[in-house]
């Protein structure tokens, strides 16, 4: 007996520790993921603000809720079981799934630089008309909202999914779903943030008497200024993800030429480089080649998609 219970410790021990090893695996695999979905996150926090510009302000918050569940659905209900089928079942595809999304990514990054030099003269881009009060106008924004961010969420999902393809199923869905959950929280608490700080700022700046109206007026003035940033942070992320998204999956089927290109432009600069700072200087230059190439690649597909596309339904 104490022989078969010393035998029996071992066995739970050798089981916790794979379990442990597991766990460690899933947390890096998600937190390689995430890093790479940083484009596609950015975007959706600089734009997911404008779903509410136009209502109460006792209805942001509630709307934000609304999409942000919106989202949890479509990562965990929809997204989620579709990738892990296609990674167990057709992995062959994913390849394939990250071209059409690094070009997607590029795209709207073209498109936003072409809007900011007033080059596409038929940029969809356009700030939203104030909406007056009602449910039933609540009902549609949160509703286009949710399908914005089903596009959205599939790129983040897609790319996820590339850095688990070799794990097992159940592994991939862990990674996923705590990935899916992780950036929607980040996502919308961050937006239900921005939104919130102007009205904060405008409460104080409302009494001169209190002491933090002077900071009230300067977090309303600096607001405008945040959300600018946020969007151009987030334009050049997403042409640094959608060019590397095209470098890396163009060469994952057979052709490498792009990817011999930037590292024949990188080398020589990375070799010049002191060596504590050769990995990073090797990793700025990829990105910002690769940043350089999505801009093109969009801005050539901006046109052709002008052309398929009528005019306010490119996005």
């Amino acid at each position: 007996m104490p022989s078969g219970l010393v035998a029996l410790l071992d066995d739970v021990a050798a089981i916790a520790k794979v379990a442990a090893a597991s766990v460690d695996d899933i947390g890096a695999a998600a937190a390689r993921a995430g890093t790479k979905t940083a484009g596609v996150v950015i975007d959706d926090a600089a734009v997911t603000p404008r779903y509410v510009t136009g209502f109460s302000p006792a209805r942001e918050l509630p709307m934000i809720a609304k999409i942000a569940r919106g989202s949890i659905k479509n990562k965990l209900l929809i997204l989620l079981p579709a990738a892990v089928l296609l990674g167990q079942f057709a992995p062959f595809l994913i390849p394939y799934i990250l071209i059409i999304g690094g070009l997607f990514l590029c795209y709207e990054a073209a498109e936003k630089i072409l809007e900011v030099l007033h080059v596409d003269e038929t940029n969809v881009h356009e700030e939203p008309a104030i909406i007056a009060p009602g449910e039933e106008q609540e009902n549609q924004m949160v509703s286009g909202a949710i399908r914005t961010d089903l596009i959205l969420s599939a790129e983040i999902m897609a790319i996820a999914l590339s850095e688990v393809a070799d794990e097992v199923w159940w592994q991939q869905a862990l990674v996923l779903a705590v990935i899916g959950i992780v950036i929607t929280v980040v996502v919308y608490g961050a937006v239900a943030l921005i939104v919130k700080m102007d009205d904060v700022g405008l409460h104080l700046a409302q009494d001169e008497q209190n002491p933090w109206a002077g900071f009230g007026r300067g977090l309303v003035g600096f607001m405008p200024r945040l959300l600018t940033t946020i969007s151009i942070i987030g334009t050049l992320a997403m042409a640094w993800v959608g060019g590397g998204l095209l470098v890396h999956n163009i060469a994952a089927i057979g052709w490498h030429g792009p990817e011999y290109l930037i590292e024949a432009v990188s080398h020589p600069l990375v070799e010049l480089a002191p060596q504590n700072l050769s990995g990073f200087l090797g990793w700025l230059v990829f990105a910002v080649l690769s940043g350089l190439l999505g801009v093109i690649v969009g801005a050539v597909l901006a046109p052709v998609v002008h052309r398929i596309m009528p005019h306010g339904e490119a996005h």
